[in-house]
């Protein structure tokens, strides 16, 4: 699955956003060390993280500035900045007002904005001792700074009577939509709390801050200093000469030459498993992976324990029965128990797939008189060679068609096609890595600036492991025009210079999600940006990007962007045909892997107050569900930075599915349309109600208004070719 999240407000925005999409970015927050309401903002000096950002595009991050050293003091100024912000309004003696409350309050913070997004990006990508000494001093003070707002009596009075006054009928949609946003979000933070109860969340929050962090951290130290290294020649069999390549590449940089090295993240994990020969390395590669976050010093048990507790308890005082329920409340699903009944809905014949699937493997390996019995190890290996027995269709042959940069220029062509955008590379602004590469975007139409797009392919020590997007600047434009900024960040195996990046077919799926969010985020058309592009409800989230993968395989993108390396001669229609026949090949195995970690997360914070040993829930829950022995959740719970990095996709991992439900009943409203995937008229409604509004109208509505009724689930069972369920619709 993929990660990815942006958000405006400081504490949401601070550290990667992520998945491995996810986008997931931990909201650090708390400590009593931050500073006062009162406090006068500390002196900027020559702090270039403090500056409002210049050069060209409305203003750019200034990378190529950043020092370490500057980001403690940055954020304790534009904290101390923003409180003060925050004071004036709260102390306005003026009658509350939508202006001098809630738009006063869009314009408060920006400083911290600022700063908070260049903490982010060395967060995910930068990330190393001398930064994470950072994040620990600051995430518990995050937290308590977040609370300082969410917590001010005085600003949540003004908050409700703008609320709750007769005049906000005069208001506009959005406005009206902003000002539920605000009062809501302030009472689900606690803001009709009092005395000791506030104080209690306070330190719960500043809890939980430490140990994301602590999590975080663990998890990358075993992606970045665990690998697999492989000494002879001979262990490479099997492995195709792209991925001997890259392994040769990343055992150099880590001063190994001679040897290859397989990294501890899935871009390299993955394709190892699909086609190593040898089945004891392939089970050390597994482990490894696996293990992540789960032995010895970055054992990260005992700090899910304490997260799961304090998330209970921090429910609890604000009234509600489970951290689920709190979650859930204002998202499509509303409730835990609408979640669930989706994804037992599926379950089902997923797993009964897999027993189908692992049978043929199993075949398979009887054949060749392999004398072993599937284990999770040989998953990937055996599922290669049913793919190639049962559809003729070799991943190695399909490879040679997918360069990166040719996929890349394919995803730009798409977006000329729906969005009439145009993607045209620039140096004038400064990158913080040498792989970053820079796009301004423009309406083709008009030359309009529509925003600029960072682009971070490749996989190196500091960068946190998945694929997600991001958002450095949000677009609004209440208080004049302000385009977007936005990301995208993979971890792709950089090959030998010179040569193109050649990746898998689920590689390049990826690729077109990760950039449906970008799209997301640029297509952007509101006026406040605490509503802006992306910032929709979790479980809403994934839909225009899932929605936006289904474009890679059509026939206009394949023939133009999907060149054979060497030839450049387009992919053969007849090999286009058998990867849309096996289309629905291994769908049991990709639904288990994913479904496991969901429904995990879901039944881990609906366990209450119960004391929770992490490695015996899993365990005892799998096998409760009847989890197939072959699969192993693809997001163990020691290594689930969705859930356990942040408060982000915490109970929350279903979202993937129910967004899944509207992507694919999204997708046969194009391809019942008469121009199929490129019809002018589903295009302009799928911009117009759901790429546009941001969080201006309610998710549930928007998607009505594209489709004309609710989402039906059959969709989402056809093409993943299940048998159609009696189940209902997801009911947003």
């Amino acid at each position: 699955m993929r990660d990815s999240l942006i958000t405006r407000t400081a504490a949401l925005a601070l550290a990667a956003a992520t998945a491995a999409c996810a986008t997931v970015q931990n909201s650090n927050d708390i400590s009593a060390d931050a500073p006062a309401a009162s406090a006068p903002a500390p002196a900027r000096g020559s702090n270039p993280l403090l500056a409002p950002w210049t050069g060209p595009y409305g203003g750019v991050p200034p990378f190529n500035q950043v020092r370490i050293a500057d980001f403690q003091p940055a954020m304790e100024a534009a904290m101390a900045e923003q409180l003060a912000e925050i004071e004036r309004i709260a102390s306005n003696p003026a009658a509350p007002t939508f202006e001098n409350t809630i738009a006063a309050m869009e314009r408060a913070g920006r400083t911290l904005d600022r700063v908070s997004t260049v903490y982010g990006v060395w967060s995910s990508t930068m990330n190393g001792p001398e930064f994470q000494a950072v994040e620990r001093e600051m995430a518990p003070r995050l937290a308590a700074f977040s609370d300082q707002i969410t917590g001010n009596e005085a600003l949540f009075r003004r908050i409700e009577a703008v609320y709750n006054s007769p005049d906000k009928a005069r208001l506009t949609p959005e406005q009206q939509r902003l000002a539920w946003l605000r009062y809501t979000d302030f009472v689900r933070s606690g803001a009709r709390l009092r005395g000791a109860q506030k104080a209690r969340l306070s330190e719960i929050n500043q809890a939980l801050a430490g140990l994301y962090t602590k999590f975080s951290q663990n998890v990358l130290k075993d992606e970045s200093e665990q690998t697999l290294v492989i000494d002879s020649e001979a262990q490479l069999a099997g492995l195709p000469q792209s991925l001997r390549a890259a392994a040769a590449a990343e055992a150099t940089s880590r001063g190994m030459t001679g040897k290859w090295v397989i990294s501890n993240t899935r871009s390299s994990i993955d394709p190892f498993l699909t086609y190593s020969e040898n089945r004891g390395l392939r089970e050390r590669a597994w482990r490894m992976f696996v293990d992540r976050g789960d032995k010895g010093e970055t054992d990260n048990n005992a700090t899910i324990s304490q997260i799961l507790k304090l998330r209970v308890e921090r429910a609890n005082l604000l009234g509600y029965p489970t951290h689920a329920h709190w979650r859930l409340e204002n998202a499509m699903a509303k409730t835990p128990e609408n979640s669930m009944q989706l994804m037992e809905a599926v379950w089902t014949p997923a797993v009964a797939r897999v027993r189908q699937e692992v049978a043929d493997m199993q075949a398979v390996a009887n054949a060749e008189r392999a004398n072993i019995t599937i284990e999770p190890w040989d998953y990937r290996f055996y599922a290669e060679k049913v793919r190639k027995a049962k559809y003729d269709l070799d991943q190695n042959e399909v490879k040679p068609y997918l360069q990166l940069d040719k996929l890349r220029e394919g995803m730009f062509w798409v977006a000329g096609e729906l969005f009439g955008f145009q993607f045209t590379p620039v140096t004038d602004v400064p990158v913080y890595h040498p792989d970053v590469t820079v796009y301004r975007v423009t309406d083709r139409a008009s030359g309009r600036q529509i925003g600029v797009w960072y682009f971070d392919p490749y996989a190196r020590q500091g960068k946190r492991s998945g694929a997600w997007m991001n958002a450095y600047r949000n677009q609004e434009r209440f208080d004049g025009e302000v385009t977007t900024i936005v990301s995208n960040n993979s971890n792709f195996v950089k090959g030998s210079a010179g040569e193109p990046v050649l990746i898998s077919w689920d590689d390049a799926t990826t690729l077109f999600h990760e950039f449906g969010h970008a799209l997301h985020g640029l297509s952007s058309n509101v006026n406040y940006p605490t509503l802006s592009g992306t910032a929709v409800s979790r479980d809403y989230v994934e839909f225009p990007s899932q929605l936006l993968e289904r474009w890679l395989s059509t026939p206009q993108v394949l023939n133009r962007f999907a060149l054979h390396y060497q030839t450049g001669a387009p992919i053969p229609q007849a090999l286009v045909d058998r990867i849309k026949q096996a289309g629905t090949f291994n769908q049991g195995f990709a639904t288990v892997e994913y479904l496991s970690s969901a429904l995990i997360d879901m039944k881990l914070h609906l366990a209450g107050n119960a004391d929770i040993d992490p490695r015996a829930f899993e365990r005892e829950t799998l096998a409760q569900l009847g989890m197939p022995r072959e699969i192993v959740m693809r997001h163990r719970t020691p290594q689930f930075g969705h859930v356990f990095s942040s408060d982000g996709y915490s109970a929350g991992y279903y979202s993937y599915l129910w967004s899944d439900v509207l992507s694919a009943d999204a997708a046969e409203a194009f391809a019942e349309a008469p121009g199929g995937y490129y019809d002018p008229e589903v295009a302009r409604r799928l911009r117009e109600y759901v790429f546009q509004v941001g969080n201006t109208v309610d998710p549930a509505e928007a998607y009505r208004a594209f489709r004309g009724r609710d989402p039906s689930v059959d969709a989402l069972m056809r093409r993943r070719g299940f048998p159609t369920t009696s189940a209902p619709a997801a009911r947003p």
